[in-house]
């Protein structure tokens, strides 16, 4: 019974490759869509009630709260749509993926001061998007 599985497993090499990108490829749409949802959560705090965030005295990027929520919706909104695109195996998708992501650690970098646990969360969750997304390359699938 084996010997059977191992000469399935070799007949079809790319298969087990295919798999891992494809599962890659999932995760990093279903992380954006996530990160996506919880910064507009995030900027209609910061638009609606900017009361909630932390403010600091003599940070080097100090911006208005208002605006880093505007900031922060767009970003959402944005990472949102390009997540149903990831669903869809789309190469522009992935592309945007990363770079949205890579919009995403900015601006929680800006906002450190701001709202210092969940923008460490947020950049962490942007990190595995990109790893996922630079991992499983489109010629894998």
């Amino acid at each position: 019974m084996t010997t059977s599985h191992a000469s399935h497993v070799h007949a079809h090499p790319g298969t087990a490759k295919r798999h891992w990108a494809e599962g890659l490829t999932a995760f990093a749409a279903v992380t954006l869509m996530i990160a996506g949802v919880l910064d507009i959560f995030r900027g209609i705090m910061g638009i609606a009630k900017d009361d909630v965030f932390l403010t600091t005295r003599s940070y080097v990027f100090e911006f208005d709260l208002t605006g880093w929520g505007w900031i922060h919706l767009a970003l959402g909104a944005v990472a949102v749509i390009v997540s149903l695109g990831l669903f869809q195996s789309a190469l522009w998708a992935r592309v945007a993926g990363v770079a949205v992501a890579g919009f995403i650690i900015i601006a929680n970098f800006l906002s450190l001061p701001y709202y210092p646990v969940w923008s460490v969360v947020m950049i962490a969750f942007s990190g595995f998007i990109i790893w996922a997304l630079c991992v499983a390359r489109p010629t894998d699938q």
